[in-house]
């Protein structure tokens, strides 16, 4: 049975330490048993667990960051063409891309018990530290870092390292939590704060100064103090939660003040603390002051662009980060790897600007750049340089360059070869590359000539340009065909409730229509001149992307619509437009016999409303021939009436006309 204490008897029995002889006459009591050495209850280490940042701290951190504001520069940038999306360099760095946002704390890894147990487990270590995560620090009240108090601190990255590695050269200090495990002949877990004096105290061992140890020699200072009063044990010791160092961030900063970190925290740890350079700080011009001398000149472009973070010390308490203000800026938009503002130092150069923004593009034309300069807005305004003088070229205040991008612009059409998709009655189709300047016909040659049922007629050549550009027609056709259906709903007169509801019912379908028309899209099919007799094909340049599709010959014509049998018929050489309608039944009741219309294989359209007149009704296209693939298409009648609605009208009209004379009648008469 364990007891508080129970030892061996040692040879330093005759010390004077209270600790050590009540240490010695308990072991003399049960030798040869291990001893338990318990946690020591420490006067306010409760509250220094669970501290908090209360709502009153100076810090100031538990409110929402606020909006990231952009400078004046920066602002007329985005006024550019092309410079809406365009931001200071390191901008998120502070805010983290648009607002400093809420982040939990780091958290403690292997700490306290676990780790002496860890270390039981891997094997006896003769006086060796293992090094563990850190959790914390403290507030400006002296409570240690906890996850709740760090959960109300704003952190730049969005994954924070929960585990920092404690370096050998930590020196401890008060406020700071070391965890003590010891096993052996005796067995100890234990979490000791470093007190005001800079001690620690050990149950049955006494108090240890250790304020001021760096911390790879902790383990055998507490070792040499352990083992004035018991003999083979192993000691592990790391640090728990850290102290709270408190800085002080001036000048241009977000939120200047003070600020309270981790002892583990760095100059641009603190500084982000605080929110960060503002719009008018630098980001080139920081400063760590230690008393009355500078202890550090930080340039925040080292570690953005370079990543190198030498500079960037360890804070000590009441350390001064100084923010100055921002010096000249210049940006660089386009076909760069980094489009943004840079802070410049004197005597820096093009060559300089591209470095920070990454060089240029992979489609960039490297071989200029375009700079407008603020003091030559109101004559050239826009200089073009050629490279590679543009790299030595020193930069201004308020420069903007901008880099061109070398696949944008079209080229001439004639000086590119040309990629060509060939498809349908060819011996070998598939695509092709032709020299600059190819047609139709030089594709179908390549491609091996047309087969023996080719038909020249009906050849569909798509290109994107044209389908492009039909696209942007036929939407602005749809927003006029709209614009008309809601004016004719909202203008036209109603005196009875059959016709509002009409009118109500026209728009519905009206509306119904234009979203089934959205739905197509045009194929971007060009119309070629030709004819069923031809055999030739047109000497139309060839774009790049183009597809020619060369159709069998056909063996029927299409009729569809408002006929009674929709469908393909024979082709006969005889038959016109009327006969292949006589064939699908001719046209229903319902039919507009006026707006008869055939789609020619070619893609062209004759339309009976070519050949309509003031004194001609009725299909003005019966008698025309049709070719091979043609299509014969009935629209239906839009404005259809009934009989009754007729006689309605008409009665209506006779019944004013009839009281029109008699009122005349009586006007005479009178």
């Amino acid at each position: 049975m364990a007891m508080a204490l129970i030892g061996a008897p040692f040879a330093q029995a005759q010390s004077s330490d209270p600790a050590q002889v009540q240490a010695i006459q308990e072991g003399a009591v049960n030798p040869g048993v291990n001893s338990t050495l318990r946690q020591p209850n420490q006067a306010g280490a409760a509250t220094r667990a669970d501290g908090r940042f209360g709502q009153g701290s100076a810090l100031g951190l538990g409110t929402a960051a606020s909006v990231y504001k952009p400078g004046e520069f920066e602002l007329y940038v985005q006024s550019l063409p092309g410079g809406s999306e365009i931001r200071r360099f390191g901008f998120d760095m502070s805010t983290g891309g648009a607002l400093s946002t809420f982040r939990p704390a780091t958290t403690a890894t292997g700490g306290g018990a676990s780790a002496g147990v860890a270390a039981r487990q891997a094997g006896p270590v003769s006086g060796g530290g293992n090094v563990n995560g850190v959790s914390g620090g403290t507030n400006l009240t002296g409570s240690p870092f906890t996850a709740a108090s760090e959960a109300m601190l704003p952190t730049w990255n969005d994954a924070p390292d929960y585990s920092p590695i404690v370096p050998p050269d930590y020196l401890v200090r008060a406020g700071d939590e070391l965890v003590v495990t010891v096993w052996g002949s005796v067995d100890a877990d234990l979490r000791l704060l470093v007190d005001r004096s800079g001690r620690i105290t050990i149950p049955r061992v006494g108090p240890i100064f250790v304020s001021g140890t760096r911390y790879a020699d902790l383990p055998d200072a507490i070792s040499r103090r352990v083992a004035q009063v018991y003999k083979n044990f192993q000691v592990s010791v790391s640090l728990g939660q850290l102290r709270g160092v408190r800085v002080y961030v001036t000048g241009f900063v977000e939120r200047p003040g003070a600020v309270v970190v981790t002892s583990l925290s760095t100059a641009v740890q603190a500084l982000m603390r605080a929110g960060g350079p503002s719009a008018a700080g630098s980001f080139r011009n920081v400063q760590l002051r230690r008393g009355s001398a500078a202890a550090a000149n930080i340039d925040l472009y080292d570690l953005l662009v370079n990543g190198n973070r030498s500079a960037d010390q360890l804070v000590q308490p009441d350390d001064v980060i100084h923010v100055g203000p921002i010096g000249p800026q210049v940006a660089i938009l386009g076909s760069v790897n980094r489009p943004a503002i840079f802070e410049i130092r004197k005597n820096e150069t093009v060559d300089d600007l591209m470095r920070m923004a990454g060089g240029y593009s992979t489609v960039a034309d490297t071989t200029r750049l375009a700079i407008e300069r603020l003091d030559e807005r109101a004559t050239v305004r826009v200089t073009q340089v050629d490279q590679p003088m543009a790299a030595r070229l020193t930069l201004a205040n308020g420069d903007v360059f901008r880099a061109f991008n070398a696949v944008e612009s079209l080229q001439p059409l004639l000086r590119q070869n040309t990629r060509v998709k060939v498809e349908g009655e060819v011996v070998k189709p598939g695509e092709y590359v032709l020299p600059p300047a190819s047609t139709i016909a030089d594709a179908v040659r390549a491609a091996g000539g047309t087969t023996t049922h080719a038909y020249f007629y009906a050849i569909e050549l798509n290109r994107e340009s044209v389908r492009e550009t039909q696209q942007r027609n036929y939407e602005r056709a749809l927003r006029d065909f709209e614009t008309q259906i809601v004016r004719n709903a909202t203008t036209r007169r109603t005196d009875t409730a059959e016709e509002a509801a009409a009118v109500g019912s026209s728009s519905s379908a009206g509306a119904r229509l234009i979203e089934q028309l959205r739905t197509l899209k045009p194929t971007g099919r060009v119309v070629l001149p030709l004819t069923a007799e031809s055999t030739a094909l047109p000497e139309l340049v060839l774009e790049s992307g183009d597809r020619i599709y060369i159709p069998p010959q056909p063996s029927t014509v299409g009729v569809f619509g408002s006929v009674f049998s929709s469908g393909s018929y024979l082709y006969s050489p005889s038959r016109t437009v009327n006969d292949y309608l006589g064939l699908a039944g001719g046209p229903q009741r319902g039919a507009d016999d006026s707006s008869i219309f055939v789609v020619r294989a070619n893609g062209s359209v004759r339309s009976s409303l070519q050949n309509a007149g003031f004194f001609s009704r009725g299909n003005q296209i019966a008698g025309v021939t049709v070719d091979p693939g043609d299509t014969i298409f009935v629209p239906e009648q839009l404005n259809k009436t009934t009989f009754i609605q007729d006689a309605k009208d008409w009665t209506l009209l006779l019944y004013q006309f009839g009281i029109g004379l008699a009122g005349i009648k009586n006007a005479l008469n009178y």
